[in-house]
């Protein structure tokens, strides 16, 4: 019921984002991949729920020992920084890589795109940074119910709007941010890999402030049939190979 639930507010803010987009930007997008991997994904999510090993596992904090205004942002910033060293690992390891260029195979990212994941990421994840930061803290259902809410954030920062923070832009992730991320120009590339908050690209050494409104996708394409879709990794070796960055 709380997936169900999560997916009926996220058609509702995709549909309002999706409305502004082609108001301010009308143009083709590639809506039909990223709604069969949306479909897909949550059939997996399904299954994982009640087939997918979880950590049952200790944790270093029980979030049902503290108040919530405690719990919550600790709760927010380990997850958040869990993420961002995951999708770091997903742009220095090929097998990981593989994955995730399905992601960033959209030509034109819109809020939809938030939903183009292959299939077995969210497999993955659960095993490696869901688990860890459980280990840290363990998650109530409030504060996971919250936190859900919370990531219904990178819808905005999907979306094909031009909102750019400017000089504020490493306190808080926006559109121009993220689609520096997704640009296919080689000097942008491995930048901008926060999820919520940009301060772990800083630290990194990640960061770049945006500039200007770049294009996206990969140069090898995008999912041509739905049989692509499912085999995206292993359908052809040059999505193993890591894109190479080059001088700025």
């Amino acid at each position: 019921m709380e997936l169900l639930v999560f997916v009926g507010i996220s058609l509702a803010l995709l549909g309002v984002l999706s409305l502004v987009e082609h108001w301010r930007n009308p143009g083709p997008t590639d809506w039909r991949v990223n709604l069969q991997s949306w479909v897909i994904n949550i059939g997996i999510a399904l299954m994982a729920s009640h087939f997918w090993p979880r950590w049952l596992g200790g944790s270093l904090i029980d979030g049902a020992d503290l108040p919530l205004w405690l719990a919550l942002p600790l709760f927010v910033v380990v997850r958040d920084f869990l993420e961002w060293f995951y999708h770091f690992a997903q742009h220095r390891i090929p097998a990981l890589w593989a994955i995730h260029s399905f992601h960033h195979s959209d030509p034109q990212m819109t809020a939809l795109t938030t939903n183009r994941h292959f299939w077995a990421d969210q497999l993955v994840k659960s095993l490696t940074i869901w688990s860890a930061t459980s280990m840290v803290i363990r998650g109530t259902d409030t504060l996971v119910g919250i936190y859900g809410l919370i990531s219904l954030y990178n819808y905005l920062i999907h979306a094909n709007l031009r909102i750019d923070f400017g000089r504020f832009s490493w306190l808080l992730n926006c559109p121009a941010y993220h689609r520096r991320h997704h640009s296919r120009l080689p000097e942008h590339y491995d930048s901008n890999l926060a999820a919520l908050f940009p301060i772990w690209d800083v630290l990194a050494g990640t960061y770049r402030r945006p500039d200007g409104w770049p294009p996206c996708g990969l140069d090898e394409g995008k999912p041509e049939s739905l049989t692509d879709l499912l085999c995206w990794p292993v359908r052809d070796r040059e999505r193993g190979k890591l894109p190479v960055q080059a001088d700025a």
